[in-house]
């Protein structure tokens, strides 16, 4: 029996920014963008009591909380920070798999002290993060990662979950599954019109009848709503490519109406790719149809692109080329590939479209 421990900081940016001006801490407080545009990178917990979230368009956030604090990223930081952390981790095992700057697994079933407990591990590594970084973490605790990563997000801010073998089946089945993680909005929506709702509802289907609905993701499913998860954590392991994609309710079908789509997935695919210090030297605007069929566009150069500006510009002449679409859009979607990560990165790309 594996023992995982899933590490998630706590509102991770807004909270750097909180803690290193006073003037901020109790207050409503988003990170990226501005008023006018952008996307909020990150909300803390004062924010988030407004319904205030990452990944929501700047102007809705300031709709939702009129006194909102909006502060500039300061990746510089987070990183340094960030590093901060891994090395608490390091301290206990190598078998670090980081998922972005503010989370980790770590695989604890041996460990560097001999310690048996992953619970009393946890519980270490978040204090000695509050004591080193004055932040605080959350932790997830159990047999498998997905176990350990649904576990973490279940008592934040600064809680611990531990989910014990013979509690996993009945806490997953009364998991909502919008909170299963692998199910995002568009999948979990799919899914209550099936029917699906909890992962009690989940585990009724079988394997076939997932596969024909969710492809092959449809197995993946099936394991997860019976508490199975087989995946190792990997302390290398490299992600291809960072991309981010939107399905509309309504179809789109000018240029006017695209290009805002198209800067927020630019914004959001540029912040997972400083999350991760990636950079990638190919774009890739993916197209689905009205009716459903996919076009996908690439364009690869000789220098890295990392910046919202510059995906977006790339992605915007993409959609004119070979010519703009002549069917309504349903989907829209970015990809950064071919990628490097710290100090394998080369030069930033900037042109004028």
């Amino acid at each position: 029996m594996r023992k995982i421990i899933h590490i998630d900081m706590d509102a991770f940016y807004a909270s750097v920014e909180q803690r290193d001006n006073p003037a901020l801490r109790g207050k409503p407080v988003a990170v990226g963008g501005t008023k006018a545009r952008g996307v909020v990178a990150a909300a803390s917990y004062e924010a988030r009591q407004f319904g205030v979230y990452s990944a929501m368009p700047s102007s809705i956030a300031f709709r939702k909380c009129p006194t909102l604090i909006m502060v500039p990223t300061r990746f510089e930081v987070y990183q340094q920070v960030s590093r901060q952390i891994r090395e608490i981790f390091l301290r206990y095992t190598d078998l670090v798999e980081p998922l972005s700057l503010d989370e980790a697994y770590l695989d604890v079933t041996e460990n560097k002290f001999g310690l048996k407990s992953a619970m009393y591990i946890a519980l270490r590594i978040k204090q000695e993060i509050q004591q080193e970084t004055r932040l605080t973490a959350s932790a997830g605790v159990s047999f498998n990662k997905f176990l350990a990563k649904v576990a973490s997000g279940t008592n934040k801010p600064d809680g611990i979950t531990v989910i014990m073998p013979d509690e996993a089946e009945a806490f997953v089945e009364a998991l909502p599954i919008e909170k299963f993680y692998g199910i995002g909005d568009v999948t979990a929506a799919k899914m209550k019109q099936l029917g699906i709702h909890t992962g009690a509802d989940l585990k009724a289907r079988s394997e076939a009848d997932l596969r024909r609905h969710f492809g092959k993701s449809g197995s993946y499913f099936y394991q997860i709503a019976r508490a199975q998860d087989d995946r190792l954590v990997e302390p290398n392991r490299i992600r291809k490519s960072i991309g981010s994609e939107r399905t509309f309710g309504q179809d789109l079908e000018t240029e006017e109406e695209m290009l805002p789509e198209l800067r927020r997935i630019a914004e959001e695919v540029a912040y997972d790719l400083h999350r991760l210090e990636a950079s990638g030297k190919t774009v890739t605007l993916k197209l689905k149809y009205q009716d459903f069929t996919l076009n996908t566009r690439s364009k690869t150069f000789f220098s890295n692109v990392r910046t919202e500006d510059v995906i977006l510009d790339i992605a915007a002449e993409l959609l004119h080329s070979p010519a703009f679409p002549a069917k309504p859009i349903r989907l829209l979607g970015i990809t950064v590939s071919n990628l490097s990560y710290g100090q394998q990165q080369s030069g930033q790309l900037s042109f004028p479209f």
